[in-house]
């Protein structure tokens, strides 16, 4: 498995595998860029097709959370970790040990948190043997879960998105399709039934389901419909790679904005949003309150100060999304652009000086 020559492969600065014979541990980390600071970035235990499908994951994860973080204005950079194998069968205490026992080789130079597969309690158990680990009830974010605060922000930023596609200051009365009813998706349900929306849901769990029609009145779906839903806004909260060839030309939303990663398939699909009207708010950009609430984290933790902090995202990216119609550019371009600005001004600030000539 050639690592240089993976097509998500993008300067980054370290990639690295980890396998302990005896608990069945395979591990990969990847630090993509720590300009501004540590790389931090969540655990994700998935049962990958092959190894390959895990590097290139961990690759596009990793690079999304350097533009989170630098578009957030956070002094951190960009890393994250997948471990291979069934959250539901094959993760155990003794892997989760051998884990943080592999983290702790970095030396502080990756910092990890829960993610996809993972859980807060799971950190838990990492944080014996490392303490480059965060997220964790320790911290002073009650039970360590980031997944509110994601929600909280990825709300804000899309009320951000109907206001300037929509023209609308008000939820109340709007449609939103919702994939995903799990962590982060359920807050979000949460938040935007509490502003009066109406809510189409889908989720393999159908727990899940039972649970947002019970609560929030949700009308529900089978996961193949949700792209056609007649919705004011599409929110994907599941997995990546969902904005592609098959479902973008089946979308009656005018905006996408939601919590999951990696939403593009293809770079080339933002630019098709944008030229059939649909407004997407950037993934890294809207989901960025569980990394921006875990920046908070210490003694002095305030909820409602980071809290405060999550629903700037609005801002950041009425920002964005005002520069794009100005330089004409797809949303997720313009965000790139902003975090490879902030990147290039800290390097330029990190550079050393030119030795002065003698005499």
């Amino acid at each position: 498995m050639s690592v240089f020559s993976a097509a998500s492969f993008s300067q980054h600065e370290l990639v690295t595998f980890g396998h302990d014979p005896v608990t069945g541990l395979k591990a990969i980390i990847a630090v993509h860029d720590t300009t501004l600071g540590p790389a931090l970035g969540g655990t994700r235990m998935w049962a990958y097709e092959n190894e390959e499908a895990a590097l290139d994951d961990v690759l596009r994860l990793s690079k999304g959370m350097t533009y989170k973080a630098a578009v957030a204005g956070l002094k951190l950079g960009g890393g994250k970790a997948v471990i291979i194998g069934d959250a539901r069968t094959e993760k155990t205490q003794a892997l989760l040990e051998a884990y943080g026992r592999f983290v702790d080789t970095l030396n502080g130079r990756y910092i990890t948190a829960e993610d996809v597969g993972t859980s807060p309690a799971d950190m838990e158990i990492v944080r014996r043997v490392t303490r480059h680990v965060v997220g964790t009830a320790e911290g002073g974010n009650h039970d360590g879960d980031p997944s509110p605060a994601t929600a909280w922000g990825t709300y804000h930023g899309l009320r951000a998105a109907v206001q300037h596609r929509l023209g609308k200051d008000s939820l109340a009365g709007l449609t939103v399709a919702i994939q995903g009813v799990g962590h982060v998706g359920y807050w979000l349900a949460r938040y935007l039934h509490e502003a009066g929306a109406k809510l189409i849901v889908t989720d393999l769990d159908a727990k899940a389901l039972r649970r947002a029609k019970k609560e929030f009145g949700a009308a529900i779906v089978e996961p193949r419909d949700i792209y056609a839903a007649k919705a004011d806004v599409f929110a994907p909260c599941a997995m990546g790679a969902i904005l592609n060839d098959d479902t973008i030309p089946q979308f009656k939303a005018r905006v996408i904005a939601g919590s999951a990663n990696n939403q593009l398939a293809k770079e080339r699909h933002g630019v098709a949003l944008r030229q059939r009207g649909i407004l997407y708010a950037p993934d890294y950009v809207i989901n960025a309150g569980g990394i921006i609430i875990i920046s908070h984290e210490g003694p002095g933790y305030d909820e409602q100060a980071a809290f405060d902090d999550c629903a700037k995202i609005h801002g950041t990216l009425a920002t964005i999304f005002q520069r794009s119609d100005r330089e004409n550019e797809a949303p997720h371009v313009i965000a790139d652009r902003i975090a490879e600005e902030r990147l290039e001004t800290a390097r330029k600030r990190l550079a050393p000086l030119p030795k002065r000539r003698a005499g």
